[in-house]
């Protein structure tokens, strides 16, 4: 078994083809601050952008590699369908609703998935994006100290054919929202869903490598058909925030994820300490699996591997976090450099197309 059970996700890199959209539509139409400006560090003639809360904490980063000739990219085996932040209530995910509305991003739901209410969109680039309330919870078909036990099925009216769509259509917030308030403020990752040709072997991996437990077996409640697994941190008697993966069965499919714009290029997972970190690393090569050496990210250290499906995965440190090279109140003002690459500044800010505050003023969605 793993060191420990991971706490959850460090972060999610996805890819964007227009930084400055990128950061119009999350820092000013979601409202997520950009707690850093940075490049890739594999790549640093491209942008590699930071949102998250105000301090970055781990579970709520989303990061976005720029990469403007890529192609589309599309949802597979071995990638990631959709990525759901968090919100409180369902009054404010209708908030949330009317203002993506009205700039012009097409958004389904709310619908009722039982464990959460959810609304869907897109970003500009094609990501999927779903905003779900934080309740009621998993137990609300099964005890909390025996979750995942066995196939819950759906009742009828979570399914298509018992929607009432007209209805869900217009459940909307009444009047405009110009600006995020407070109880619509998101909450970090509330859960990440990809798809895999093989569900129980993703099971014994996850579980396995990680140490997550599963917390839900039931159905893809938009077909009814496909199974629909999650696991979180978990350890029968509640579940740690920002930790639920879940994952749809395509059993035996070979329709693999496709890299590009508005695809995820991987998912993080926490590690306390680098100590704990090396553990893991001993842990995966153990279990055989295929895992890089510690990389240097400034903000944090990075192993990565991947799942049996293909899936990119890395598991992350919590620490030092973004404060090492900008006081708290002013992350993400300024471009900031490894000192490795510290002497072609110059050089890489001319490559790079600058970021304004104009840039947070929210634009419509491409979708």
């Amino acid at each position: 078994m793993p060191p420990q059970m991971t706490a959850g996700f460090h972060h999610i890199t996805m890819v964007s083809r227009h930084a400055p959209r990128t950061l119009a539509f999350y820092g000013g139409l979601l409202g997520l601050p950009l707690v850093k400006q940075t490049v890739n560090f594999d790549d640093p003639g491209s942008y590699h952008l930071y949102f998250g809360d105000s301090q970055g904490n781990p579970g709520t980063i989303l990061t976005f590699f720029e990469w403007p000739q890529t192609r589309k990219g599309g949802w597979g085996v071995g990638g990631i369908h959709h990525l759901a932040l968090g919100v409180e209530s369902p009054e404010a995910q209708l908030k949330w609703k009317r203002r993506l509305s009205d700039a012009g991003v097409p958004v389904s739901g709310p619908l009722d998935r039982g464990y959460f209410q959810s609304i869907y969109f897109q970003d500009p680039d094609g990501q999927v994006l779903e905003i779900a309330t934080r309740g009621p919870g998993y137990d609300i078909d099964e005890p909390m100290e025996a979750l995942g036990k066995k196939l819950i099925l759906p009742p009828s009216s979570r399914l298509p054919e018992g929607r009432d769509e007209m209805g869900i259509r217009d459940r909307i917030h009444p009047d405009p929202v110009p600006e995020v308030e407070p109880d619509m403020v998101l909450q970090g990752i509330h859960h990440i869903t990809g798809i895999t040709d093989d569900i129980h072997r993703a099971h014994e991996f996850y579980e396995a490598a990680l140490g997550l437990r599963l917390v839900k077996k039931t159905l893809n409640q938009d077909d009814g058909k496909t199974e629909h697994w999650f696991w979180a941190n978990y350890d029968g008697k509640t579940i740690g925030p920002n930790s639920a993966l879940t994952l749809f069965a395509w059993p035996g499919s070979d329709h693999r994820a496709r890299p590009g714009g508005g695809q995820t290029h991987h998912i993080a997972f926490r590690a306390p300490s680098q100590e704990i970190q090396s553990q893991w690393r001993e842990h995966l090569l153990g279990m055989g699996v295929e895992v890089s050496p510690v990389q240097d990210r400034k903000y944090f250290q990075s192993i990565y591997f991947r799942a049996p499906d293909g899936l990119l995965l890395e598991i992350a440190t919590d620490g030092p976090g973004f404060a090492v090279d900008e006081a708290p109140g002013e992350l993400g003002q300024r471009l900031q450099l490894p000192p490795w690459l510290e002497e072609n500044r110059e050089e890489i800010r001319g490559r790079l197309q600058p970021l304004t505050l104009e840039d947070l003023e929210p634009v419509k969605g491409e979708v």
